[in-house]
């Protein structure tokens, strides 16, 4: 069955949750942060979306964001999953997704 699409009003902020697989690690130094920092920051400065906080723990994310546009959270994630996933998958010579299934909005 096909995920229904996420409701996004664009201007009101979201609460986004992001867990490791299987709620394994997603950050194993402290470079990691820092380079997830500068990531999102990029991908939401680009695709329309403005980073209120966050909370980074060490093996999930709370983001507190507002999508400027209908698809701008969408295109944000997708960038940094992209972009994060490459970089620690390459740094510690894994393999395979690091985040379980699509990013919470509550």
């Amino acid at each position: 069955m096909a995920r229904l699409p996420r409701i996004v009003i664009p201007g009101h902020p979201l609460h986004v949750i992001q867990r490791g697989n299987n709620r394994q690690a997603t950050f194993y130094a402290e470079e990691d942060y820092h380079k997830y920092l500068e990531t999102i920051n990029e991908a939401a400065r680009d695709n329309g979306c403005l980073i209120h906080s966050y909370v980074l723990m060490t093996n999930h994310v709370h983001l507190l964001i507002t999508p400027l546009q209908q698809q701008s959270l969408s295109l944000t994630m997708q960038t940094l999953g992209r972009k994060y996933v490459r970089y620690i998958n390459g740094v510690y010579r894994r393999t395979g997704t690091l985040w379980e299934g699509k990013f919470q909005v509550i």
